[in-house]
Parts: structure tokens; C-alpha cells; sequence
């Protein structure tokens, strides 16, 4: 079986997404999980201009946009059964799209209750519960939850939630993920810190909390990972990076796998550089986690983790021109999908044939945008630099 190094280190690119006319950050992707005879796969991706993109993944030309205006959107993913796809949206809704359709309102929406302004979501794997992350509002950051199964019905009228937490955290929600196997087990991470464990199955909030892990830091990314995955790996909007095992929780050993404050200090990069964390990628067949980062000039770094520490395996190069933002793998093709503060997404393949086109250079965008995306802190890093 090829490790995921030597799959990484086998990828050239295969296709850049076309021109729009509105270039944009693109800040997360998701591939369509159902596989139809004579239709294309499908991509989604979250655009910085308050849009979802759906593309045709081996062509990547722009099929359908759909807007979340007036309010903004925060995450996107397919469901597992069909090609809907949902994002969480600041205006207190969580919205569902056909993604195959050309219609520009959502043909589903799920109702928060008043004030609240979501930022994280996701479905659970059997796609019957949707749990969104809310932004604090006066002393209240919830984690609320819709039972996302559909009938004609439910088609005419916003949903209502089942019920919210609102004791775990007090600050923003800022991820949200169900795990890939067990529908009633789900994990948030806050600005707060903390990282916490639920089992939804039990009736109140008290007891379902399954365990608190604190990363002391504001936390950009969240997964699940290892055998049965029974760990859950954390990173911060600083670059800190937390692993922890669930396995451990009713023994006397330490749930800690890892725990480094800062990555780009803790990595050796030889000639090269690490700026920032983009996400965590979890190989079952052979049981490994890597996390994926990058530079501010679109270099790609695949690097190991273990828990003797973190240690640079490969990179890719020669594709963005700026901060990679977002990246999708697929395990049943071993492909790459990433995308950028240039605006481009990139398909790499293993052994493909190198595209050549012209890099874009970084955008510069309008202020509102930088409301709109969370920015990576060098603050912190700058500060020890000196020291």
C-alpha cells in the first residue's frame, strides 16, 4: 500500500479552475460523496464574496453560484446521501442548496433561535442531525441542533431547532465536527479554547459532555482521528497544534498525544518555511495523521505527526501564488484539491501530466473581506522571535 508521503509526493497539477468575474478567497471544499452514472462529480467551494461555488471537479468549470447575501457563510459540505449541500449563514440560518439545480434560493432553511449568528456547522454521518456554532452574543455562545431529515412538507417552511447547548463555551463556536462513524458523538471548538467532546444520544447538556481538553488558544480546526477514530487533533488561529486520545479517558494514562504552542518554531524546515496551519488529513488504511500547511508564496508542506513531534515529509509547489487557504483529498482517486487566496482551485493527480499557466499574484481585497475571513496570527510568533 503507497503511504500518503509518497501520494503527496506524486502530485502535479492536472487542472486550474477558469477566470470568474469576480476573483475571491476561497475558503473551504467539499466533493460530492454520491457517484451517478453519466453525471459528474461535484465540488463546493466557500467563496470570500459571501457565494458558494459548485464546479465540475474534472473540468472545473463553474456550474452554479448560490448566495447566502445578505448574510455571510461560513462552511460548506455535502451530505452523504445525495448532492444537497449546506452552509451555516450569519443572517441565523443554515441553509441547503440542490446542488445540480440552477435555483438561486435554498430549497431548505433551518431557523436559529433570534439573535443568533452561526460561524461553524456540520452533519452527522447518517445525515439526520445538522449542529451549528454560533457566534457570542451578550453572554450566550450556543451549539444548536436541527433534525436535517426532509419531507414535502418541511419543504415550505424554515425548520426550527430541536434544542441548542449553551453551557460549554463562552465564546464564539468556531468548528463544529460530527465523527465520521458514530452519529451522536460531535466536537466544537471555541474561542474560549476549549475543545469539547459530546455524545448527543443522552438527554441534557451536563451529561452528554463526554470530556474538556484546552488548547489556551482561539481554535481554527478541529478533527477526529486514529483506530475506531478515538482521537480528536486541534489547531489555533496562532498555529498551536493538540492531539489528544480518547482512548485514555478512563485510565491512568494522559489523554495527550501531543501539545506544541507553536508549530513554525516547533518544525524543522531546513531551506524552507512554514507561516500557517490549514488543516489535518487522517489516512485509516494505514492509521497516520498528517497536518498540511503552507507559505504565504503557495507553497504546499505535508508534514507528520507522531508523538514524538511533528516532522516535514514533502511539499508542493509551482500552483499559488499566495496563502493556500483550503484543500479537499480524495482517497478513492488519491487527488488534491486546493484553493487560495488567488482565487485559483487546483486539482493535482498523482503522475499527471504538469499543466503550464500563468501563477496569479495575491489579491488585494476590499476591507470587508478581511471582516469576513480570520485572519492567522504572526503576533504571537513575531513577539518570541525577539526575545
Amino acid at each position: 500500500m503507497e503511504k500518503i508521503e509518497e501520494q503527496f509526493a506524486n502530485l502535479h497539477i492536472f487542472k486550474c479552475s477558469s477566470g470568474t468575474k469576480e476573483p475571491t478567497y476561497l475558503l473551504g471544499i467539499d466533493t460530492s460523496k454520491t457517484v451517478q452514472a453519466g453525471m459528474e462529480n461535484l465540488v463546493a467551494v466557500l467563496c470570500s464574496n459571501e457565494s458558494i461555488r459548485i464546479y465540475d471537479k474534472e473540468r472545473l468549470n463553474v456550474l452554479q453560484e448560490f448566495s447566502g447575501y445578505p448574510g455571510l457563510l461560513n462552511g460548506v459540505r455535502f451530505v452523504n446521501s445525495c448532492d444537497s449541500v449546506y452552509s451555516a449563514c450569519t443572517d441565523g440560518t443554515v441553509k441547503c442548496w440542490d446542488a445540480r439545480v440552477a435555483r438561486e434560493k435554498p430549497v431548505q432553511l433551518f431557523k436559529g433561535y433570534p439573535s443568533n449568528i452561526f460561524i461553524s456547522f456540520d452533519i452527522n454521518c447518517n445525515d439526520h442531525i445538522i449542529c451549528a456554532g454560533t457566534e457570542k452574543v451578550d453572554d450566550d455562545a450556543l451549539l444548536v441542533f436541527w433534525d436535517a431529515r426532509m419531507n414535502s412538507q418541511d419543504l415550505s417552511t424554515a425548520k426550527d431547532p430541536l434544542g441548542a447547548y449553551s453551557e460549554t463555551h463562552s465564546d464564539d463556536v468556531t468548528q463544529v465536527r460530527f465523527h465520521p462513524s458514530n452519529p451522536n458523538m460531535v466536537v466544537s471548538g471555541s474561542s474560549d479554547g476549549l475543545v469539547n467532546v459530546f455524545d448527543i444520544n443522552v438527554d441534557n447538556e451536563e451529561d452528554a459532555l463526554v470530556t474538556t481538553s484546552n488548547s489556551i488558544s482561539s481554535v481554527s480546526c478541529i478533527g477526529w482521528s486514529g483506530n475506531g477514530y478515538k482521537q480528536i487533533y486541534c489547531m489555533t488561529h496562532d498555529e498551536g497544534f493538540y492531539w489528544w486520545d480518547l482512548n485514555h479517558l478512563d485510565t491512568d494514562e494522559p489523554i495527550t498525544r501531543l501539545n506544541i504552542q507553536d508549530v513554525r518554531e516547533a518544525v524543522n524546515m531546513k531551506e524552507d518555511s512554514l507561516d500557517y496551519l490549514i488543516g489535518g488529513l487522517y489516512q485509516e488504511k494505514t492509521d497516520t495523521l498528517h497536518v498540511i500547511g503552507g507559505t504565504n508564496t503557495g507553497r504546499i508542506h505535508l508534514i507528520n505527526c507522531s508523538t514524538s513531534g511533528l516532522t516535514h515529509v514533502t511539499s508542493l509547489q509551482g500552483g499559488h501564488a499566495a496563502t493556500v487557504r483550503s484543500f479537499c483529498w480524495n482517497v478513492q482517486d488519491d487527488s488534491l484539491l486546493t484553493g487560495g487566496e488567488d482565487a485559483q482551485l487546483l486539482l493535482w493527480k498523482p503522475g499527471a501530466i504538469e499543466k503550464t499557466f500563468t501563477k496569479k499574484e495575491s489579491m488585494k481585497i476590499a476591507s470587508s473581506v478581511h471582516q469576513r475571513v480570520r485572519v492567522h496570527s504572526n503576533d504571537s510568533y513575531k513577539r518570541r522571535k525577539k526575545q
